[in-house]
């Protein structure tokens, strides 16, 4: 049986304020010719459909889209709840569109409800466990400890039951949304440290043939079972290095498993750019990220003028710009209060100002900071505030 994994779609998402739903749009053409070229029997989404509980309207259309394309293909899809997405939304009529051959699968309470699927070779039961918060279903999971964890593995032993009781021979795929040891992550996922230790053992999901995760948006392999597809697009800038894909996973008649990557178009490079500003417009080596999205990083010893509006010159795309000047000042006193000892609030101003541009107010500007600090000084105060 062939089967696409696939995840973190995170659709409705933009990149630094940059709107990827064309983007988006582009992947999910390219996922559904894949299905079509590589005569896929079913795909498997592991959760963050969404970038949102109340997802946009354009973000719903594209979902809207892809499935009625999808169903038009007769290929099953499973998919689960993630912790970007909102479950009980994403899982409204879920019972009614397994009809069309899309199943949702957003309660804890279908854990151990497989999709049965099946080929030349027999069964195959695709479990979907959607994103478990512990605090939310440690309870009704009967896991015993509020952990990521205890929930994960209580649901696995759900799962694994289930499983004893199907013919022999059956056999087993599970998607799960999870931040399981050993997975890289990027800064673009939201932290799942609510519920305690938010990483979960490997060992959790032995048993099943394939286990096909979510949550983490590099595209890695922790073992020749387990796998992160990452997300079809990168994020974050902290994603510039990743290899975008989705897994092809031939699972074969006594379930042995054979993936391949494939991967997803790329709308626009990623450049994470460090320098001084003269450096960075100059540099004929950087002519290949002139159409890139760009973070710039300036190292210049004091803030450059219309910083910005002079990459977008020759980097029309860049996103972020920050400034770490190489040679800031340093007074060599231990703690900010020290710093502040004795030194009058005009003083401050004007240190504040240095301390952020990397140079010293001119005179008009110095000028300024004084009788604003001194008018401030000056007038009378009243219970709560300056009058």
């Amino acid at each position: 049986m062939r089967l696409l994994h696939t995840s973190d779609w995170h659709l409705g998402r933009n990149l630094h304020r940059e709107n990827l739903l064309p983007a988006q749009r582009a992947f999910l053409d390219h996922l559904v010719e894949v299905v079509r070229a590589e005569r896929v029997d079913a795909v498997l989404v592991a959760g963050d459909v969404h970038d949102r509980a109340i997802p946009s309207l354009g973000a719903v259309e594209l979902f809207d889209r892809v499935l009625h394309r999808l169903a038009e293909l007769s290929v099953p899809v499973v998919l689960i709840s993630g912790n970007h997405d909102s479950a009980r939304r994403l899982g409204i009529a879920a019972r009614l569109i397994e009809q069309a051959g899309v199943h949702l699968r957003t309660e804890v309470a279908r854990c151990a409800e497989p999709v049965l699927l099946a080929d030349e070779h027999g069964p195959v039961a695709v479990y979907g466990l959607p994103y478990l918060e512990p605090a939310l279903v440690t309870e009704e999971l009967g896991a015993g400890r509020v952990s990521h964890a205890a929930v994960l593995g209580a649901a696995m032993d759900r799962v694994r039951a289930d499983l004893a009781t199907r013919p022999s021979g059956t056999r087993s795929v599970v998607l799960a949304h999870a931040f399981v040891v050993g997975g890289e992550v990027s800064d673009s996922e939201r932290d799942i440290a609510v519920g305690g230790v938010p990483s979960v053992p490997a060992s959790v999901f032995d048993g099943v043939d394939y286990t096909a995760l979510g949550h983490l948006h590099g595209c890695q392999i922790l073992n020749e079972r387990l796998r992160y597809s990452g997300s079809p697009l990168a994020y974050s800038f902290s994603e510039t290095d990743h290899r975008k894909g989705m897994w092809l996973v031939d699972l074969g008649p006594a379930g042995e498993v054979a993936a391949r990557r494939v991967d997803c178009p790329v709308p626009r490079t990623l450049a994470r750019l460090r320098g001084r500003l003269a450096e960075l417009l100059a540099d004929p080596v950087l002519a290949r990220h002139e159409q890139s999205w760009v973070q710039a990083t300036l190292t210049d010893p004091s803030r450059p003028e219309r910083a910005m509006e002079q990459l977008r010159v020759r980097f029309p795309h860049t996103l972020q710009l920050s400034f770490e000047p190489q040679e800031r000042p340093v007074d060599g006193l231990p703690s900010y209060e020290a710093r502040l000892r004795g030194r009058s609030d005009t003083d401050i101003a004007l240190g504040f100002v240095r301390h952020v541009r990397g140079s010293a107010p001119d005179q008009a500007e110095a000028l300024l900071l004084r009788e604003a600090t001194e008018a401030v000084a000056a007038a009378p105060q009243v219970e709560g505030g300056v009058r």
